[in-house]
């Protein structure tokens, strides 16, 4: 028989291991839960109560999307969450420690004004800070436009203060409209994928960004090389194997694709792309010698050699696999299905915290996929979507 001494500490163990218990298993998020969960992933910050009951309410009336804009509405969700997120995609290193610039501000308007998310990529367009929240003007050679909108902390969220303009209209522009291709010819990207190198750079990044996709993942040696520029060796160490099962998986689709770049070029001195339109960069045409019946760039064409083989799978759409200068290139990578399911899984890292899990998340990924397109190329509307998923039980 127990002591009562015995018995209240059995009582207690068990009220104890009941509560562990209950803590372990998560109760299902009921309309006000989901709210709030919803809210911080997006905005980065609690709800006030007037926001909360809102979004509650939304949620109980079947509108978990207008919930999930609700929040959205937040400040932070544009100067905080979404430049986190972009921040990455403009620097070699693959940091968000970098500061607010071109590329990203253009990012945050284009989201905000829900503008198809196919213009980063295509669009003549820039976003800059108006004239009534900064005094420094944009510059071609410095950052401290943008530098000052983010010392001053100004909303971004706020359709006065962040504005489009076009980048063929800044003063100092060396571009026509029909040069531009949205954060492709951004100041930041030139600095970061302009710089040095062989204009290659850029091709890759906008390939990791857009298509969610390296070069060991696009490799691919089937493909023709006779794109394959003079700098690049035939016959590696003496082994011509090694080009033929090697070298040419990345840059017999690499370097016809890079050529739209040919014209442009970052000076370290000036901190500026440079555009010359009819003039090849020397760049592309370094190292003549070291396959002398190699590939000669001539202008800015480009060709798309991954839309046959295994790279068919990433669902190219555009009209042409093949034209002049990086607009066009931006519109191939736009429109095809990896651009949609690379931009839902990124936002679906972001807001889940976490990549997908199974076949059943995967397949998540391709419906909103699918919503993406169909909503116009809307990340406002992909943001939503993962935000409803990634909150519910």
């Amino acid at each position: 028989m127990n002591t009562p001494g015995q018995m209240r500490r059995h009582t207690c163990w068990c009220l104890v291991a009941t509560a562990v218990l209950a803590f372990s298993i998560p109760a299902a998020a009921g309309p006000r839960e989901q709210a709030r969960r919803m809210h911080d992933r997006l905005a980065g910050v609690p709800p006030t109560p007037a926001v909360l009951d809102a979004m509650e309410a939304l949620i109980n009336a079947g509108d978990e999307i207008g919930a999930a804009n609700q929040a959205m509405s937040h400040p932070l969700f544009y100067s905080s969450v979404l430049k986190n997120w972009v921040a990455p995609w403009t620097n070699v290193e693959q940091t968000v420690f970098v500061p607010l610039n071109d590329y990203t501000a253009t990012v945050i308007g284009i989201i905000r004004d829900d503008r198809p998310f196919t213009e980063v990529l295509t669009a003549d367009l820039v976003y800059v800070g108006s004239g009534s929240v900064t005094s420094t003007p944009y510059s071609h050679t410095d950052n401290a436009h943008y530098q000052q909108l983010e010392d001053q902390r100004v909303d971004l969220s706020n359709p006065a203060n962040l504005i489009p303009v076009t980048q063929s209209g800044l003063p100092g522009s060396m571009l026509s409209p029909a040069d531009t291709a949205g954060v492709i010819t951004t100041r930041a990207a030139g600095e970061a994928y302009f710089s040095a190198g062989t204009n290659r750079r850029m091709w890759r990044y906008t390939a990791m960004n857009y298509l969610c996709r390296d070069m060991e993942q696009l490799n691919d040696i089937t493909r023709p090389s006779d794109w394959i520029r003079q700098d690049v060796t035939r016959s590696p160490g003496g082994d011509s194997r090694i080009f033929h099962n090697t070298c040419v998986g990345c840059h017999s689709g690499m370097d016809p694709l890079s050529g739209a770049f040919a014209y442009f070029e970052w000076d370290a001195d000036q901190m500026r792309v440079i555009y010359t339109p009819g003039q090849v960069q020397a760049k592309h045409l370094i190292n003549s010698t070291s396959f002398p019946f190699g590939y000669v760039t001539t202008d800015d064409s480009w060709e798309n050699y991954w839309r046959s083989g295994p790279n068919a799978l990433l669902g190219w759409r555009a009209a042409a696999s093949s034209g002049n200068g990086p607009k066009g290139l931006g519109e191939e990578v736009a429109m095809s299905r990896a651009f949609s399911e690379c931009q839902v899984l990124k936002a679906f890292e972001q807001i889940c915290q976490r990549p997908p899990l199974d076949p059943t998340e995967r397949a998540e990924i391709q419906r909103i996929a699918d919503v993406f397109e169909a909503q116009n190329y809307s990340m406002q509307r992909v943001f939503a979507e993962v935000a409803v998923y990634c909150t519910a039980d």
